[in-house]
């Protein structure tokens, strides 16, 4: 981008010749940097999505149960790992924060279900401190995440058979 030339003399007789693109500001934009910046984040996100799904290692219990069904609104994820550790989806809550923070939450959801995953090795009463943690937080309908496959009680060994 420069200033025009003025051409003279030659053949046109003294006349101004421009070239096009000289001074005129170029009115279209170009989008293929745009396109390309965009493509490379796509990829970056599709390899970094899976990534971002790691969450505690739970060692959940086996159960004959079936799975509840699916609603529109995604349930509310509690965990309880093997060492105590209290998470709201995938972030930590300090145990004396959990009722309160379980309020704010259950004011902006349309849903009171929550899913409580809990490490098996996690002793009953701990679990049913944070379940009292959740009925006081406004969560009523409060479904436990177990491994599908676990014994029954006839005796007959898995649910699969």
């Amino acid at each position: 981008m420069g200033a025009g030339t003025i051409q003279s003399g030659g053949g046109s007789g003294g006349r101004r010749r421009r070239r096009s693109s000289s001074g005129a500001p170029m009115s279209e934009i170009n989008v293929t940097p745009f396109v390309d910046v965009m493509l490379v984040l796509l990829i970056i996100f599709m390899v970094a999505a899976p990534l971002l799904t790691a969450g505690v290692p739970v060692e959940l219990p086996q159960t004959a149960a079936t799975p509840l069904p699916q609603e529109d609104e995604e349930p509310l994820a509690i965990t309880v790992a093997a060492d105590g550790l209290v998470q709201i989806g995938s972030q930590e809550v300090p145990r004396d924060e959990l009722v309160t923070r379980l309020q704010a939450i259950a004011g902006e959801r349309q849903s009171d279900r929550v899913f409580l995953r809990a490490d098996g090795s996690v002793p009953y009463s701990d679990i049913m401190v944070v379940m009292g943690a959740l009925n006081a937080g406004g969560f009523r309908n409060i479904g436990l995440v177990t491994d599908a496959g676990g014994p029954t009680l006839d005796g007959t060994g898995t649910a699969d058979q």
